[in-house]
């Protein structure tokens, strides 16, 4: 029975915190607070040990918050009051479960939550019971990062306490708290290395997260492992370095550190027991080759290409994986250049008859790559089988990867190649672009799309050139011009770029194709519809290639007022074919129609030299008229004035004569 000792009348207490409301127990829990505190009430004046379990019943039933407080803070008093085994007895799992629900309460209850389960936590055993309470880690990597005064350093200290134990910082891991655990990668037992290194493996890891553990360290023990561990940390090391690899920020890392040699290294091996490492590090490859820093690594390339013949199918498409990411990278045109010297081409040809589709996409992607900067060497290797094989791909329903990847490699092919347009002109290519040009121009915008969308407009410039008037009728004729203008609008910059080439090389020959202008004395009246301001003639798209009747100034001119000047060159290309010697005045007229004007003016002050040298151009034909020198001579002449001042010497001249036209300088300037 419980018993009254220095004037502490136990029993007393025990009755009001068994039967008090909430307000009375908050207030003889704060009773038994001060007596602990004072030395007045420990584990000799309750000897039964029943004002503990009461204090605890209470608190999983209390419904009030300032209660619960006040009990917990009673508790923890008495822990440091007691002996370890009165402490375990006092932490039993039912406690802790009450204990941990409070952590997820107020302010107030969750400080005084930790406290207590800190206080308990000096004891082994309890430390363990706390990792097995659903939740209890989870809610406390919540209250470290949030960096709550009062409760983050002690949620911290005690996920320091509870990481003495494997287990508990694996549920950290998952949490998201991974420096208990990347403290057992660098200093714990070998077993311990390979239990996080697995259990990194198997971790579902977002992008923050996978980042988080490169930055704090995870990726250099896990390399190390690699390299000097056994097989099974080998195994488990590749695993951990596998999940986190697809991290841009962990790949430059991996790379860093020096893992791409023992990766190819392990690749070459012949070593029976080594072989279920090969996917793996053949996977890192793939990954890290995302990173541009892959090419300060000169060889990796090389030696990936001798091994596509040597392996397996899933180990094939990794490295071509890797090695379509390496020649894909902006600055790899040096890369590119070394693997075609190393016959990489002709060792891909073979792949475009692969039954595995995922192997032959990983080729073509790869094989477009190479012919970026090389599409005479391309061409000189491609055969009239490949270039069916292409059409052929084209034309069947197989997926849209395959297909964007086709039509890359045709792009890249030279369009003066007379003999490769003949081909695919007679494989019926043309119609088939257009269908899919017309099925993908108004889908939503996806990588995907925007890839085919590219490639085809980059074919069709093949279908436009200017010195074959036939062909150009035949892409007209299956209605080109329509697609592209709308491609002007709908489609990505380099889309852009590319359908404004193929409009500029179909109205280069307008002027060339327009109608003979109907006599005077014919009764009938020419058709308001056909009729040309520009070429002063009847004009349709079909019969003339006319950029005005295509509805293509406009957009062209749109391009020219947006922010990305990629654009502007094959743009002022295809404007100027408006403003030739028999047609620039009305030529003018459109543009200027069509706020063209200032669009030219923004080019000339913020172009690159080539689209500065032909906007100024345009502007000197267009400010030869007395209307547009009076609209716009005042807008233009200061930024002229600068250009002729501190632009490139070569706009000198041009830039002369449009000043003359404004009357701001002589004609026989030497500006001339």
């Amino acid at each position: 029975m419980p018993r009254t000792a220095a004037g502490v009348d136990v029993e007393d207490l025990l009755v009001r915190v068994k039967n008090g409301a909430d307000a009375e127990l908050a207030e003889v829990a704060r009773e038994v607070a001060a007596l602990a505190e004072q030395g007045r009430l420990g584990e000799d004046d309750d000897e039964d040990g029943v004002l503990v379990p009461a204090l605890l019943a209470r608190l999983a039933a209390a419904g009030g918050a300032e209660a619960r407080v006040r009990v917990m803070a009673a508790l923890r008093r008495l822990a440091r009051c007691v002996g370890c085994e009165s402490k375990e007895r006092l932490a039993s799992i039912e406690a802790l479960s009450s204990i941990v629900r409070s952590l997820s309460r107020d302010v107030d209850e969750t400080r005084e939550a930790i406290a207590l389960l800190l206080d308990l936590s000096d004891i082994p055993q309890i430390r363990q019971r706390i990792g097995r309470i659903k939740g209890s880690i989870v809610m406390l990597v919540t209250l470290r990062n949030a960096h709550e005064p009062g409760t983050h350093d002690d949620a911290e200290k005690l996920l320091h306490m509870l990481s003495s134990n494997p287990q508990n910082v694996l549920l950290m891991a998952e949490a998201g708290y991974f420096r208990p655990l990347i403290h057992y990668l660098k200093e714990g037992s070998d077993m311990n290395k390979i239990l996080m290194a697995t259990a990194i493996s198997k971790m579902f890891l977002s992008e923050p997260m996978k980042s988080s553990l490169g930055e704090d360290g995870a990726v250099e023990p896990l390399v190390e492992m690699f390299k000097s561990g056994n097989l099974e940390a080998k195994h488990s090391a590749l695993g951990a370095l596998l999940n986190l690899s697809s991290s841009l920020q962990n790949a430059e890392i991996l790379i860093n550190s020096g893992i791409t040699g023992p990766l190819l290294q392990l690749l070459f091996s012949v070593t029976s027991v080594l072989m279920t490492l090969r996917e793996p590090a053949s996977a890192i490859l793939a990954a890290i080759a995302q990173s541009e820093r892959i090419l300060l690594h000169k060889d990796v390339a090389p030696q990936m290409l001798s091994l596509l013949n040597l392996s397996s199918p899933v180990i094939q498409l990794h490295l071509l994986r890797a090695l379509n990411s390496i020649s894909g990278h902006t600055n790899a045109k040096r890369a590119r250049a070394k693997i075609r010297q190393n016959g990489g081409v002709q060792l891909l040809l073979p792949f475009l008859t692969e039954k595995n589709i995922d192997i032959k996409i990983a080729a073509l992607n790869f094989i477009s790559n190479l012919s970026k900067d090389a599409s005479q060497e391309l061409a000189e290797q491609i055969r009239d089988t490949h270039l069916n094989i292409f059409v052929k791909i084209i034309s069947s329903p197989t997926s849209g990867n395959e297909k964007a990847a086709a039509i890359g490699i045709l792009s890249n092919l030279p369009v003066t190649d007379k003999k490769i347009t003949e081909l695919l002109t007679e494989a019926n290519l043309l119609p088939l672009l257009i269908s899919l040009l017309e099925t993908n121009i108004t889908a939503p915008l996806t990588p995907l799309r925007t890839s085919l969308l590219e490639g085809i407009a980059g074919v069709l410039i093949r279908f436009t050139v200017p010195w074959d008037k036939k062909l150009q009728s035949l892409a007209v004729g299956h209605g080109v011009v329509p697609c592209l203008v709308k491609l002007l609008s709908e489609g990505s910059i380099k889309a852009k770029s590319k359908a404004a080439t193929s409009l500029a090389q179909l109205s280069q020959n307008s002027l060339a194709l327009r109608k003979t202008k109907l006599p005077r004395w014919l009764c009938v009246a020419p058709s308001a519809e056909t009729y040309c301001l520009v070429h002063n003639s009847q004009c349709t798209v079909k019969s003339t290639f006319c950029l005005v009747k295509a509805g293509a100034v406009s957009p062209l001119i749109q391009i020219l007022e947006d922010d990305n000047r990629e654009a502007d060159g094959a743009v002022l290309e295809a404007l100027a074919t408006l403003m030739q010697d028999e047609i620039w005045e009305n030529g003018s007229k459109v543009i200027e129609k069509t706020s063209g004007v200032h669009a030219l003016l923004r080019i000339a002050e913020a172009g690159n030299s080539t689209s500065q040298e032909k906007a100024i151009w345009i502007l000197e034909r267009i400010f030869r008229l007395e209307a547009h020198r009076e609209r716009y001579g005042e807008i233009a002449q200061a930024l002229l004035i600068d250009l002729a001042q501190k632009g490139d010497p070569i706009l000198k001249p041009m830039i002369g004569k449009i000043l003359a036209h404004l009357e701001l300088l002589q004609t026989q300037s030497s500006y001339f």
